[in-house]
């Protein structure tokens, strides 16, 4: 049985735009204020931190206080519970090729 869908859902919906998937990109290199992000994309810091929300919302990321600058960071077990649902298919896919190998070298 596949691991729940409910759980990777949000972290499906969040990594559906390009940008959050760059921002994603970037955390997991490095902890970053929402300035450093913003200097990666020709857009606003405003627009850079509604993608951070929609991250945050997810979980996929946590923002903690440092005085008075948020740090951004990956969090990767939320990122888990979407690769856990993928890796479900991998069996899938590996039982549906070797019945294939099987039928192409039973008609070989």
């Amino acid at each position: 049985m596949s691991p729940a869908l409910d759980h990777a859902q949000p972290v499906f919906r969040a990594l559906a735009d390009p940008t959050r998937c760059a921002i994603v990109k970037l955390l997991a290199e490095q902890d970053l204020r929402v300035g450093d992000i913003a200097a990666h994309f020709k857009m606003t810091r405003p627009a850079v931190a509604k993608h951070l929300a929609v991250l945050k919302s997810a979980d996929v990321i946590r923002v903690s206080q440092a005085g008075r600058e948020r740090i951004n960071s990956l969090n990767p077990a939320a990122l888990k519970a979407a690769s856990d649902w993928l890796n479900y298919f991998d069996h899938f896919w590996d039982d549906r090729l070797a019945a294939l190998k099987s039928a192409v070298e039973a008609d070989a």
